[in-house]
């Protein structure tokens, strides 16, 4: 008589346990699972500490060697990590059977949109009864943005003259350019070909050697040598240009492992191993301007001059550049001279390090 009472309590127990359960949303079991899942793995560590604590115990009082100890150490390891493997697998068998019961309709979600994350490994996506279940993982984008900083030497080419008799300090002749560039994957499953475009801000600085300055002359820009010690001489020319080059870049693709039925997911990183880039630019000059800077009667004087000096209205050029992540060497070279009526043209050349921030 007393065992049948027992079992009949065991049954009626277990049968409210179950009616309980039910009552439960999705949201609050899968939580709950996630939670047995932490567990899981910060006992497992803390015991896997207190071992190894042991173990050091053990070497510090002579009852055990150093290289022993390393043994046991590795054993017991192997042994948590294991156990961490064979508990979680567990669980997510009973997150899988929580989810065929979501589909089943056995159990109840409380919102049409919902969001639930289990610990620190997984996240569950309910949008209007579609569940999908994966990893947190990267949000992979086809078009992604990059902040584009570049600096280096500038310098022009004479034409039927060589660069290094150059009528410019090498040194202090100096480029720079910010812009925002966009980065769009051309083909979808593959990641070595991408469309490279936005604009970009280019500041193309030239001193001249031997205490000169340019001298708007007619319909002509000329070098002339100043009156006046030049402690400065420096033309700037500030361009507005849309760059667009054909990227190649040897990113390997990643992957993304998937739970229940779904196979690997792959997904596509940029700028992680070497590029390449080959293209050009347009665009139009925004203004020029000559900075000198002398002494006279003791007093120290700057003159800023602007205006066009001749300059080309329009820039048009080639460029490319070759590195690994987000630094690369950049090359850049004005197709158009620079001073558009001069009897000689003189073309602008660039060289030095392009970062492309993510």
């Amino acid at each position: 008589m007393q065992k049948i009472i027992f079992y009949t309590v065991i049954m009626l127990l277990s049968f409210v346990g179950k009616s309980i359960a039910q009552e439960k949303s999705f949201e609050e079991r899968a939580k709950e699972i996630g939670n047995q899942i932490e567990m899981i793995t910060k006992e497992e560590k803390k015991a896997l500490k207190v071992e190894i604590e042991a173990l050091d115990k053990q070497i510090i009082e002579g009852k055990i060697s150093k290289e022993k100890a390393g043994e046991l150490k590795l054993k017991i390891a192997e042994e948590r990590a294991s156990n961490i493997e064979i508990k979680v697998a567990i669980e997510e068998e009973k997150l899988n059977q929580l989810i065929q019961d979501k589909v089943d309709g056995k159990v109840k979600h409380t919102a049409d949109s919902t969001i639930v994350r289990i610990g620190k490994r997984f996240v569950i996506r309910i949008e209007n009864d579609t569940i999908d279940r994966k990893p947190k993982e990267y949000k992979e984008r086809r078009t992604t943005s990059q902040f584009v900083f570049a600096l280096g030497l500038n310098n022009l080419i004479t034409e039927g003259e060589n660069i290094e008799k150059s009528d410019f300090r090498v040194a202090g002749s100096h480029f720079y350019e910010w812009g925002i560039t966009y980065n769009t994957r051309i083909l979808k499953s593959n990641n070595l070909l991408h469309a490279k475009y936005g604009f970009s801000v280019m500041y193309n600085n030239l001193r001249p050697t031997d205490n000169r300055l340019f001298v708007k002359n007619g319909n002509q820009t000329e070098l002339q040598t100043a009156a006046v010690d030049l402690k400065e001489s420096r033309l700037r020319n500030v361009q507005l240009v849309l760059p667009l080059h054909l990227e190649f870049d040897f990113t390997p693709k990643k992957y993304s492992k998937r739970f229940s039925q779904d196979s690997t997911k792959t997904y596509f990183r940029t700028h992680e191993s070497l590029r390449i880039g080959l293209g050009g630019y347009g665009g139009f000059n925004l203004k020029s301007k000559q900075i000198t800077k002398y002494e006279l009667d003791g007093d120290k004087v700057k003159d800023k001059q602007k205006g066009d000096f001749n300059t080309s209205d329009f820039v048009y050029g080639l460029s490319g550049y070759i590195g690994y992540g987000q630094t690369s060497l950049y090359v850049k070279y004005d197709m158009n001279p620079l001073f558009k009526d001069n009897a000689v043209d003189q073309n602008n050349i660039s060289l030095g390090l392009r970062f492309d921030f993510n």
